[in-house]
Parts: structure tokens; C-alpha cells; sequence
């Protein structure tokens, strides 16, 4: 049983939710999210915000904080193979009270199909919010190319600064 160990990013300005399944090796290795150099995600968000790619932890939190992006994953805990989201059993969910309660939540996203399934399935019966999937940004989601996540992703930029 692998236990979720990255604090969840957000603060009171924060409105839109990203929510992955479970961090990769090489995140909790790190610390912070999608820290695996394969992964595509800082390259998606760094694209469609116009904005240099971050390399460091702090230009990522940044980023996210400029454009009121909070990160989290469903999975507290869970059976997980390396860092393949098709092996993942016995989730205990992570809570989104706090987060949801000290922030301006207005939309949550899913980053892959398995993030989206498990908050269907644990999350949104206390959420009470819709969940809006996202294809993933992982290097193992190969039928995505970049440029199609990035079209993916652009709904993110869609009423900024509400």
C-alpha cells in the first residue's frame, strides 16, 4: 500500500481543481506534481497560458498561482505497480473539504481516465461537483500527441479571471 505524501497545492484565490490519480515514483521522489521529466503536463499548462516553462518547484507553484489552478489526486492511498494508473486497487480517497473550504473552487478537472473514474465513483458523492475529464498529460497516454493536449487543455483557459 503505497500512502499519497505531496501536500495538496491551492490557495484562497484558487478556482480551478486539477486532480490526477496518484503521483508517479518520480513525483513523490521530488515532491511536487508531474515532476516526471516525460510528463507533459508543465509543457501543456506553460503553452496555453503563454508562459516560460517552469523548471523548479517555485515556478511551477507560480504559474499555478498566477492563473488560480490548485493540484491534488484522488488516492490518499492505494496498491499501485510502479506508477501505472491501470494498476491501481484498494483507493482509500483523499478528502477535498479543506481545500474546497479555504479556496474559490468553481470547476474541477481530471487529469486521465482513471482520476475521472475514481472521483466519480469516491469524490463527487461528497462534492457534489461535476468532474470534467482531461486526457492525460503521462508519458503512457502515447495516442495523445502534445499538440492535442494542449488543445485538450485550453478549456482551462476558457473565463479566466472570472
Amino acid at each position: 500500500m503505497e500512502k499519497h505524501s505531496i501536500p495538496p497545492y491551492y490557495n484562497s484565490d484558487s478556482e480551478i481543481l486539477i486532480l490526477g490519480s496518484f503521483p508517479s515514483i518520480k513525483s513523490r521522489e521530488i515532491g511536487f506534481y508531474y515532476s516526471h521529466p516525460q510528463n507533459r503536463f508543465w509543457p501543456v499548462l506553460s503553452t496555453i497560458f503563454n508562459e516560460p516553462l517552469p523548471l523548479t518547484i517555485e515556478a511551477k507553484k507560480a504559474l499555478l498561482k498566477k492563473h488560480k489552478i490548485a493540484l491534488f489526486d484522488v488516492c490518499k492511498s492505494c496498491n499501485i505497480k510502479g506508477s501505472s494508473d491501470l494498476t491501481i486497487k484498494n483507493v482509500k480517497p483523499n478528502s477535498l473539504t479543506k481545500i474546497l473550504k479555504e479556496s474559490n473552487i468553481k470547476r474541477i478537472y481530471l487529469d486521465g481516465k482513471t482520476a475521472y473514474n475514481l472521483y466519480n465513483k469516491l469524490l463527487k458523492p461528497q462534492t457534489n461537483i461535476e468532474g470534467i475529464y482531461l486526457p492525460s498529460t503521462s508519458p503512457a497516454n502515447a495516442q495523445f500527441t502534445l499538440s492535442a493536449l494542449i488543445n485538450a487543455y485550453k478549456v482551462l483557459t476558457k473565463n479566466e479571471n472570472m
